[in-house]
């Protein structure tokens, strides 16, 4: 298939892209910057409009693209930034494939767990209720902007990804630093459930939805053992074979890191995998210890 993908260049474009192709997919990678060479088109993702004749030909449109929620802090222009880099992109690439007179097959979207807010020790599936909040009224418009793709007909996937593991970017990486000087610890009370998945893993999620027709709709981007925070901080300890007894309280979270510590470090998200595992996907890494290894290749 031609496979076209923004956010090729992040963490998740970085891993899937090379996995497509290696399937045999032909993938074109949708740049902001002039074309590298023939495999690369040039958008801009916050432009009214979209010549349809970019997209020629695809199959199968992959969506990564959006501000860094988790660098810097959230002011007011950080959050416009969030907001708009998600859901005005997606609106417009939505609205370009309906009107094409041959729509691609499919559009997988990136979204996040942050859907579903602050839920306690709730478990959470695809088919539980937005939480409230400015991630969760995001990530709900960022759905809800794909609209013109599936009122057309076009299979629309929205991949609600959980805290992605790996050494080179996202929380991991951040939180490697204190643990490696001996002064990590719990982030709030740590009951918190956390819910994550290896790099690996959501980029074969990826691959994985894009190949099934079956799936459409939300699909949780999750391992299908989440934890609390208290386990993930001792499991990590665990494999950097480093002390976990320095807690930061929610009052130092709020602190230091604002409201995006608010809105990704103390909020309680159980979500569980149901429709990727309902449709037979396995996972490589379901376990925190060894995903952790893996990621950090111990």
């Amino acid at each position: 298939m031609k496979i076209y993908i923004t956010g090729a260049s992040g963490l998740l474009g970085q891993k899937l892209v090379p996995m497509l192709e290696n399937s045999g997919h032909q993938v074109i990678k949708m740049t902001r910057s002039e074309p590298a060479d023939a495999n690369e088109i040039q958008w801009d993702p916050l432009a009214e409009s979209m010549e349809e004749s970019l997209l020629k030909g695809c199959d199968v449109l992959v969506h990564l693209a959006g501000e860094n929620i988790g660098e810097g802090r959230w002011t007011e222009a950080k959050k416009r930034r969030i907001r708009e880099s998600r859901i005005q992109s997606t609106d417009l690439l939505a609205r370009t494939i309906a009107n094409m007179d041959d729509t691609p097959q499919a559009m997988i979207v990136a979204s996040a767990i942050g859907f579903y807010g602050d839920r306690g020790d709730d478990v959470l599936t695809e088919s539980s209720a937005a939480g409230t909040g400015f991630l969760p009224e995001v990530c709900k418009d960022w759905e809800l902007a794909a609209k013109p793709a599936r009122d057309a007909g076009i299979r629309t996937v929205h991949v609600r990804t959980g805290l992605v593991l790996s050494k080179d970017g996202g929380a991991l990486q951040a939180m490697l630093t204190p643990f490696k000087l001996c002064v990590g610890g719990i982030m709030g009370d740590g009951k918190q459930y956390w819910s994550w998945i290896s790099l690996e893993d959501i980029a074969r999620l990826f691959h994985f939805a894009i190949e099934n027709e079956n799936i459409s709709g939300p699909v949780n981007g999750t391992s299908p053992n989440s934890c609390t925070n208290r386990e993930f901080t001792k499991t990590l300890g665990k494999v950097l074979s480093r002390p976990t007894i320095f807690p930061m309280p929610k009052f130092a979270v709020k602190l230091v890191l604002g409201e995006m510590g608010e809105a990704l470090i103390l909020p309680s998200a159980n979500a569980i995998p149901e429709v990727a595992t309902s449709n037979g996907f396995q996972f490589n890494h379901p376990n925190l210890e060894e995903a952790l290894q893996a990621a950090l290749k111990k």
